[in-house]
C-alpha cells in the first residue's frame, strides 16, 4: 500500500485559491485545527469553506481567506455565536449561504454518491427556501402528490478532516462516540487529507479501532495524512480529550487576530 504520509503544510501546498474546501468535524467536535493553521499560514484566498461550522470557519473568515462559507451552522456549542465569524457576516465581508443542518446532510450525501440532488423533507414550511432562492422542490414521480426539497450536492475540491487514529495508507479511525459526517466530506471531495492523533500500523489501527464501524475512512478515500497529536485543539476530539474550556473562554472573551492566534503556544497542539 502506498505510503500517503505529509506533512499539514504539504497539503496545504496541494490546495489552490479558489477552491471549494470541506472541512470535517462539528462545531467544537474534531476539528482538523492543525490544518487550519496550516491554512492560515498560506497565502491561500478566495475560498468557499463548506462545514458544521466551528472556530475554523471563523478564523479563515478572520484571515479573510474564506470567500463564501455553506454552512448548517457555525457555533462553539458552550458560546452560540463564533465571534469572527459574527463580525464577518455584520459585516458582509463573507457571503454566508446557510442550510438546514438536514440539507446539508443530504447535500454532502448526494455529492459523495455523485447524484444530481438527494431529495429531502428538511427545510420545507422554512424560510430556508426564502433565503436560498436557488434551492429548488421536487414532486414525487411516482404520483402521491408530495413535493421535497431537491438538496443541492455539495461537491469539495478538497475536504480536511481530523481522526483519532490512522495508517500510512490513509485508513482512518474515530473511536470516540462522534463519528459523524467525515466520511461523506471526504467521498464529497475530489482529494481529502486526514490529519490524525496516531499514525499506527494498520493491523494495530485495525486492533485498536476495535470493530469495523469505527474504521470509517478507508485508503480508497484519502490522499495524504498528516500525524499531529492535538490536532484538533481547542476543540475535542474524544476519548483523547476534551474541548479547552480555558482556552475557549479567552477566545470569545477577546478574539484575537489571526496572526496573535497563531503566535500564541496555547493555538499549538498538546
Amino acid at each position: 500500500m502506498a505510503d500517503k504520509t505529509m506533512t499539514a503544510d504539504e497539503v496545504v501546498a496541494r490546495l489552490e485559491d479558489g477552491m471549494t474546501v470541506g472541512i470535517g468535524g462539528w462545531g467544537l467536535r474534531r476539528k482538523p485545527m492543525a490544518l487550519v493553521r496550516a491554512v492560515l499560514r498560506s497565502s491561500l484566498k478566495d475560498l468557499t469553506v463548506v462545514s458544521y461550522g466551528g472556530p475554523d470557519v471563523g478564523l479563515l473568515c478572520a484571515s479573510g481567506q474564506a470567500r463564501r462559507v455553506v454552512h448548517g451552522f457555525v457555533s462553539l456549542d458552550d458560546h452560540p455565536l463564533e465571534p469572527h465569524f459574527r463580525a464577518a457576516r455584520e459585516s458582509g465581508t463573507v457571503e454566508a449561504v446557510e442550510l438546514d443542518e438536514g440539507m446539508f446532510l443530504a447535500g454532502l450525501r448526494a455529492a459523495a454518491l455523485r447524484l444530481p440532488f438527494m431529495p429531502v423533507r428538511a427545510g420545507i414550511g422554512s424560510d430556508i427556501l426564502r433565503i436560498n432562492p436557488s434551492l429548488r422542490t421536487v414532486a414525487d414521480p411516482y404520483g402521491s402528490g408530495d413535493e421535497v426539497v431537491a438538496a443541492k450536492p455539495l461537491r469539495l475540491d478538497a475536504a480536511l478532516v481530523h481522526t483519532n487514529l490512522a495508517d500510512a495508507a490513509g485508513n482512518a479511525a474515530l473511536t470516540g462516540p462522534d463519528q459523524f459526517f467525515d466520511d461523506l466530506f471526504c467521498q464529497a471531495a475530489d482529494r481529502a487529507y486526514v490529519s490524525t492523533e496516531r499514525i499506527v500500523p494498520t493491523g494495530e489501527l485495525l486492533k485498536q479501532a476495535g470493530c469495523v464501524h469505527a474504521l470509517v475512512i478507508h485508503r480508497y478515500m484519502t490522499h495524504g495524512v498528516v500525524e499531529a497529536p492535538g490536532g484538533a485543539h481547542f476543540t475535542e476530539c474524544r476519548p483523547d480529550y476534551g474541548r479547552d474550556l480555558e482556552y475557549l473562554a479567552a477566545y470569545v472573551r477577546d478574539p484575537q487576530p489571526v496572526e496573535t492566534f497563531l503566535a500564541s503556544r496555547e493555538a499549538e497542539p498538546r
